[in-house]
């Protein structure tokens, strides 16, 4: 488990950015995978997020994480859901103590937001089309509605793809681009014609930095690059796998 020292030094949250270690998953889903939308054995997948929610010093059901589909959706958590009712979302905020916010992922970027007084907290799945669409502004309005103030948010950009790793193509460069010529300081070139290298964590940040809060720190850890502590659907897709793990950033406010 990876920690941001921003984080760290808030005595009325846990928080954690698991990596792929320490579980029970087998094979391709070696070992602490929490993805139960993976087609791992679903009794390990249980088993992995008990072990993560021991952790945290939660109770496992109040481990939550969402049907994640890459929007700006948030889901305001007042009490526990299972896996089966989970909302559509790719974030979530509460003001309740004792339930852990979960995000799985898997090259896209896990963000830990907390208040540094009021006892609100956030997590959002920003992968390029949540990140474009808006989840980060909308977990950051939601907070604020709960009761957050913009000066005291912090927030942690955890394990994803790095630039170095993430080529993409003129379509994608494109699409950028329309938004704001701007953009374009998170493209580098590739070695191949026409395609480009792009920076999420760097893109991740400076949506952040725009909203005007109070913290914005990134753990720098690349999740394709670093096999034996991370998942990666991109490398996985390079080598044609059927398919991959999950892993997981959570975090709670203590009771």
């Amino acid at each position: 488990m990876l920690t941001a020292k921003p984080l760290d030094v808030l005595s009325h949250i846990r928080h954690g950015f698991f990596t792929r270690e320490d579980g029970v998953s087998k094979g391709i889903y070696a070992s602490l995978n929490c993805g139960y939308g993976s087609d791992d054995v679903p009794e390990n997948v249980r088993e992995n997020r008990a072990r993560v929610a021991e952790k945290l010093s939660v109770e496992r059901e109040k481990l939550l994480t969402v049907y994640q589909i890459h929007s700006p959706a948030v889901a305001e958590v007042t009490e526990p859901w299972t896996p089966d009712t989970a909302p559509q979302a790719d974030a979530m905020v509460t003001a309740t103590h004792g339930i852990a916010l979960g995000i799985l992922t898997a090259d896209c970027a896990p963000v830990l937001f907390a208040d540094k007084k009021a006892r609100v907290i956030g997590a959002a799945h920003a992968g390029w089309k949540g990140a474009v669409t808006g989840v980060l502004e909308t977990t950051i309005e939601t907070m604020l509605r709960l009761g957050a103030e913009r000066q005291n948010i912090t927030a942690a950009i955890g394990p994803c793809i790095s630039k170095e790793a993430y080529e993409v193509g003129p379509e994608f460069h494109e699409r950028f681009l329309s938004d704001s010529d701007a953009n374009g300081r998170w493209f580098g070139p590739s070695e191949h014609p026409g395609h480009f290298m792009f920076d999420l964590p760097g893109y991740v940040a400076s949506r952040l930095e725009a909203c005007e809060i109070g913290t914005v720190a990134a753990l720098g850890h690349c999740t394709y690059q670093d096999e034996r502590r991370f998942f990666s659907f991109r490398r996985t897709t390079h080598r044609k796998e059927k398919d991959y793990g999950r892993q997981i950033s959570a975090l709670m406010l203590r009771p």
